[in-house]
């Protein structure tokens, strides 16, 4: 975990608005001297962030590196709760697992899991997530809803909504949601969301959010197998993407609709969910664990199970399943 004095410091950098402020000022309000200060500076010089230093005047950031440690995602965050705590490393088997195991120690709701490069990131069913360093964003967020079980999955729908308002803010792109976790640009998939629980029958302790985003891939780093199908935000965009201010507006996004939620419910989410869904009144099949159905989505209910009409005029309501465009 990123130390508190650190942050500190972040937010206080932050708040200026690239304004200088005095190596007094900081020692105070951190409470250390300004020798700790001075290695304080030297430490983010070292992260590879630009800082300029003028007597009298004090210290300034002036730019940030294209990295997604706990420093570069907390300077400029504008959230209250969610990524206000960070466990970062540079390479881990899962974020998910060690989102499980932060969540399981009793870390607070917002903290955010994040990493250059997973060995063994997952998907949905237990499928592998590709996930090679420095391109992507392999991230998870621990939330403590006060909400039953059986309501989680709308958390997915809201994680799809706030990562497609994320990149339309960042990169100018327009995603499609494919239900319930898949986003699309162009039609390929660029993002996937794995949605996990530790809960009681009656009662969770902890939704774990895991977010893979390919942000600056070139086509030959997919595995061929994939390559027909798979994108990345950089390719669609045709120039490199800041994976940090990328998570920064995620965050932001993610906040505001999950405050909404739990203030107002499912119904506000739905709208925007169907706002960008790119199924919604088209010919799909999906493949549950017991089937395949063929028919026309419907939409989603106000529970977030997706509707589907068959043939035959029944309407089969999907609670889990790959969706087949």
């Amino acid at each position: 975990m990123q130390s508190e004095t650190r942050r500190k410091l972040l937010e206080l950098f932050s708040q200026a608005k690239g304004d200088f402020i005095s190596g007094q000022k900081i020692s105070e309000i951190l409470g250390c001297s300004r020798t700790a200060v001075w290695k304080h500076i030297e430490d983010l010089r070292k992260e590879g962030f630009e800082l300029e230093a003028v007597r009298r005047l004090g210290y300034r950031i002036t730019k940030a590196p294209d990295k997604i440690t706990a420093n570069e995602i907390q300077f400029g965050l504008q959230t209250e709760v969610l990524g206000r705590h960070i466990y970062y490393e540079e390479e881990v088997t899962s974020t998910q697992k060690i989102a499980h195991k932060l969540a399981y120690e009793g870390a607070p709701e917002g903290t955010l899991v994040v990493a250059e490069l997973q060995t063994t990131g997952r998907g949905r069913l237990d499928r592998t997530w590709f996930s090679p360093k420095g391109t992507g964003i392999w991230m998870s967020l621990i939330l403590r809803p006060a909400i039953p079980p059986q309501k989680a999955p709308q958390l997915t729908l809201l994680a799809a909504v706030a990562v497609a308002q994320g990149i339309q803010e960042v990169t100018g792109l327009f995603p499609d949601i494919k239900w319930p976790n898949d986003i699309l640009i162009n039609g390929k998939k660029a993002v996937g969301i794995l949605t996990e629980l530790q809960a009681e029958s009656e009662r969770i302790h902890s939704v774990i959010i895991g977010i893979g985003i390919n942000v600056n891939q070139e086509i030959e780093q997919f595995p061929e197998e994939i390559q027909r199908i798979a994108t990345s935000l950089s390719l669609e965009k045709g120039e490199k993407i800041n994976r940090a201010e990328l998570i920064k507006a995620i965050l932001l996004k993610f906040e505001t609709l999950y405050r909404q939620y739990l203030q107002h419910g499912f119904l506000p989410i739905k709208l925007l969910w169907e706002g960008y869904s790119v199924s919604i009144g088209k010919e799909i099949i999906a493949h549950t664990p017991n089937d395949s159905i063929k028919g026309k989505a419907l939409g989603i209910t106000d529970e977030g199970v997706l509707m589907l009409e068959a043939a035959d005029g029944v309407i089969h309501y999907i609670h889990s399943a790959d969706i087949e465009l």
